[in-house]
């Protein structure tokens, strides 16, 4: 029986797209309609039925002769006496589309009307096929038709081939073998590729985008990989890669804001993500993310500029959450720090996992900290490496100079910090590379708030990462009043200061070239100058009673040494007094202004030189 293929008619309901109805002549029509009874289908007919077919469960109660004159699998089948009645029974295992589409089936076999649209044509497709509905059999057969309405019609428009794309997820292997699932990506990767088409994806809507997202992955990688192809810009593979992360990957849009108070949402921090994954399906679930983020690292396009820091730091996370292969991370280590300039202090706090994939938390000091400090270093190295082989300008560096103290900074808070790993991530960055040290004094002063207990020679070896003077002047007046540094480094700060003073007033007495600028700045030189000259001996006076301080507390230490004794009180005098000349000045200078200080006791008149306080 032949069976015209009409032209296109106004979708049904339930339908989207182009859809196309078989008719065939009504004068071979053998069925009025189909009739349901609880798991069962049977034909309205006055001829009984002789075959009872099962499907998925669902049992249809057929005649044997519409479909043997159109289907080559079931004219090659042996059939048994059916035990409920008195024909014959046969079940079609792994049927492409199920118990709906062998419906369709049926009725095409009938020659009651089908239709065809971009819903249902891959299933029909890879059915006809399973049931070898070829043109030996009949003329005008199912394959025949269905392979013309997806060559000529589906794949014209690019949502029908989306949606015949998506209605392929269950057709395997029938789809692949019969290259739908192929066609279907090179359509869709050829209609990318225009750039007309590109500018409408870049638009407001960008429904194309948020279609393509909806794929399975491994459909979603026949796709990007057929549009790379193309040579389709970066900038638009990796829109496409981040869409799809946001819709499949939980976390993706979690933003971690460091320290709040050690101990309060601590646990949060760690389980924010593990826990939401747990909810939907535990190991499973898990598994199928870690695929996820490994199939998309797999595709990401080589350039810089296809994918931002941010993105690449929040998958970094997301692959360490989900225990992904130490190769990937690696590649997502590299592929941040040669974008680190781009980063923000969030994007860098990578939360510490232990056993993620099993939700075990660690025990020692080690296993328990916020943040994973080894992760940032070995980021911040690559992009050393990339500096060096590429020869970026130096504003890369400053960028990240003041990134890696600000991070310095954010982790200072945390109690189980080591003051070694703190150390060698300070000491990561050439000298050069920064411009300004009061960020990295920052960082030092809150970690040794955080661990008060830390000993003196430890306290010693951090200040040395800093270079005093590269301090600004307020980092400077809060240096000289901190007792949480060390003597040596609050001497070496005031020293630091007298020479920037020093400087600044030789500069301000240098003749200037422009006469006349001179005579009507004069008054204002002449007042900046004498309010730095009263600094200055202010400066000079504390140094020197600190260095009169300093010498009798190594006097009272030698004392004790020489004695063999044990008390300590000697000390605790010497840093008592030390502390109370601090606040002594301070009120001081507060009280007088701009007054000289005279002390005979005290005071000294030499100055203090460099040899001596070093």
């Amino acid at each position: 029986m032949n069976k015209s293929l009409n032209p296109p008619q106004i979708p049904e309901a339930d339908y989207e797209g182009t859809e196309r109805i078989l008719v065939p002549p009504k004068h071979i029509t053998l069925a009025g309609a189909f009739e349901k009874k609880e798991h069962s289908w049977f034909i309205d007919s006055h001829v009984p039925t002789d075959l009872t077919i099962q499907v998925e469960g669902v049992a249809f109660n057929v005649h044997k002769c519409p479909l043997l004159s159109k289907c080559g699998y079931i004219g090659r089948l042996e059939f048994h006496p059916s035990h409920s009645n008195f024909g014959y029974e046969l079940e079609l295992e792994n049927f492409p589309g199920g118990s709906e589409t062998f419906e369709l089936i049926l009725k095409f076999c009938y020659g009651l009307p089908v239709g065809l649209n971009p819903n249902n044509i891959g299933p029909l497709r890879c059915a006809s096929e399973f049931l070898e509905m070829t043109e030996e059999i009949q003329d005008g057969n199912l394959i025949s038709k269905t392979e013309s309405f997806l060559t000529l019609v589906v794949l014209s428009s690019w949502k029908d081939t989306v949606s015949v794309l998506k209605s392929c997820e269950i057709l395997s292997p029938w789809a692949e073998n019969l290259q739908i699932v192929r066609r279907c990506c090179d359509t869709i990767a050829w209609k990318a590729s225009r750039e007309k088409v590109i500018r409408d994806a870049d638009g407001q809507e960008g429904w194309w985008f948020n279609e393509v997202a909806t794929f399975r992955i491994d459909h979603f990688l026949r796709t990007i990989t057929a549009i790379k192809a193309k040579s389709t810009r970066p900038e638009f593979v990796g829109k496409c890669i981040m869409h799809y992360a946001e819709r499949w990957l939980t976390g993706m849009d979690v933003e971690f804001e460091g320290l709040r108070g050690y101990g309060l949402g601590k646990d949060d921090l760690r389980f924010s993500i593990l826990n939401s994954s747990k909810e939907d399906g535990g190991y499973e679930y898990s598994k199928e993310q870690k695929a996820i983020i490994e199939s998309l690292v797999s595709i990401l396009p080589p350039q810089n500029e296809a994918l931002p820091c941010k993105f690449l730091l929040r998958m970094l996370k997301l692959a360490m959450l989900y225990s992904a292969s130490p190769a990937l991370i690696s590649e997502l280590e590299k592929r941040a720090g040669m974008m680190l300039k781009d980063a923000n202090v969030n994007d860098l706090l990578i939360p510490s996992y232990y056993n993620a994939d099993q939700g075990k938390l660690a025990n020692s000091p080690e296993e328990c900290m916020m943040h994973d400090i080894e992760v940032v270093q070995r980021i911040v190295e690559y992009f050393l490496m990339h500096e060096q082989q590429e020869q970026q300008q130096k504003t890369a560096k400053i960028a990240v100079s003041k990134l890696l103290d600000n991070y310095l900074a954010e982790i200072a808070g945390d109690p189980n910090l080591s003051i070694t790993k703190f150390h060698v991530l300070a000491e990561l960055l050439p000298e050069n590379a920064r411009t300004c040290d009061d960020g990295l004094y920052r960082a030092i002063d809150t970690y040794l708030k955080t661990h008060p207990t830390l000993p003196e020679h430890d306290r010693r070896r951090l200040c040395r990462i800093m270079n005093c003077d590269k301090l600004s002047l307020d980092a400077c007046m809060h240096a000289a009043l901190n007792d949480r540094l060390p003597m040596r480094t609050i001497v070496q700060v005031l020293f630091s200061e007298q020479v920037k003073m020093r400087t600044v007033m030789q500069e301000k007495e240098s003749p200037s070239g422009d006469s006349s600028e001179q005579h009507g700045n004069h008054s204002s030189t002449d007042a900046e100058i004498k309010n730095l000259k009263a600094e200055l001996e202010n400066v000079k006076m504390k140094m020197a009673e600190l260095q009169s301080d300093y010498s009798e507390l190594q006097h009272e230490y030698e004392r004790i040494i020489s004695n063999k004794q044990k008390n300590v009180s000697g000390w605790s005098l010497g840093w008592r007094k030390i502390k109370n000349s601090f606040h002594t000045k301070v009120e001081e200078n507060e009280t007088g202004g701009n007054q000289q200080r005279t002390n005979p006791g005290r005071r000294r008149t030499t100055s203090i030189r460099r040899s001596s306080i070093s």
